[in-house]
């Protein structure tokens, strides 16, 4: 794909890629979806961060990071990168878009208890 060349790696585009189409993730997030080693996603995350294309923030201990809809060229960049994902397999971009769901998570030993509706 000729993003890669672009963007300087394929790493680069498959982090906008994400972003664009989960609206916000964190590294680790990014990384196991695309089986890559994590430094490498925070690498170009960082990257992104310091040229204002996505912007990133702390929850807890966990760095979320989104597209900066601030940036004058965030539509033109929107645009290539959904022209983009058209060339990908009908397979790679239908698990792309999909929204899997996420639980929060809760501490080991931590009860888990049954709500009630109001009966």
């Amino acid at each position: 794909i000729m993003l890669d060349i672009l963007f300087g790696s394929k790493n680069a585009e498959r982090v906008l890629q994400f972003l664009l189409a989960r609206n916000s993730a964190y590294a680790r997030e990014i990384a196991l979806f695309y089986d890559v080693s994590p430094s490498v996603i925070k690498k170009q995350l960082e990257k992104f961060e310091t040229g204002s294309i996505i912007v990133g923030r702390d929850i807890g201990n966990i760095r979320i990071y989104e597209l900066n809809q601030r940036n004058p060229f965030i539509k033109e960049l929107t645009a290539l990168l959904i022209k983009s994902r058209s060339t990908y397999e009908p397979e790679d971009r239908a698990r792309l878009v999909r929204k899997d769901r996420s639980r929060p998570s809760r501490s080991k030993n931590k009860p888990l208890v049954q709500r009630r509706d109001n009966i």
